[in-house]
């Protein structure tokens, strides 16, 4: 099951747990809040799995890649590594699918405070369009994650500040509906 919590203000290794002390857990239903949607499905047969394939198409997932986190796997490995990790959005949802290793996503609260959210195999994570974020590898350094899309593919990160645009707009929205 995907655990989360509140982040400390360290800036050591991107990689550690960063948990405070003492520990701040946040619910799924916090996350669903900030329109985090948290699913968990079956890894291992993900390519004939029933509930992905429905998931897809109620969705409408219609292109979807898989891409390996490692040094040995990615090119420019170190490059991506810290490009994954500054803060940015994206103007579509973003979807990810741990198939195998783990990592963490981090979001941000409606208060602009961290809250880490760790993945491992079996979890499905996706991030409404317009909410700040940032992926990092955790002590493990390898993650194998299937990305998925409504559409052709987009990958434009917009990194903090990047309010002006109409999905931070439309998220801000959102957040403060979900507040009432």
């Amino acid at each position: 099951m995907v655990e989360a919590w509140y982040m400390d203000e360290s800036q050591e290794d991107q990689r550690a747990p960063h948990r405070q002390r003492p520990n701040r857990a946040v619910s799924l239903e916090q996350l669903r809040r900030l329109g985090v949607v948290y699913r968990r499905l079956d890894a291992d047969n993900y390519e004939t799995d029933p509930c992905l394939r429905e998931i897809r198409k109620t969705e409408n997932y219609s292109w979807m890649d898989i891409v390996t986190i490692h040094k040995d796997k990615l090119p420019n490995y170190e490059e991506k590594i810290k490009t994954f990790y500054e803060e940015h959005l994206h103007l579509d949802d973003e979807i990810r699918y741990i198939l195998e290793g783990s990592g963490y996503f981090d979001v941000r609260d409606k208060d602009d405070k961290w809250i880490r959210i760790s993945m491992e195999k079996g979890d499905m994570i996706t991030l409404p369009a317009g909410i700040y974020h940032r992926f990092t590898l955790d002590e493990n350094n390898y993650v194998k994650a299937m990305r998925l899309f409504v559409g052709e593919p987009v990958w434009t990160a917009y990194n903090r500040p990047a309010d002006d645009f109409p999905a931070r707009k439309q998220y801000m929205k959102f957040l403060a509906e979900e507040a009432h």
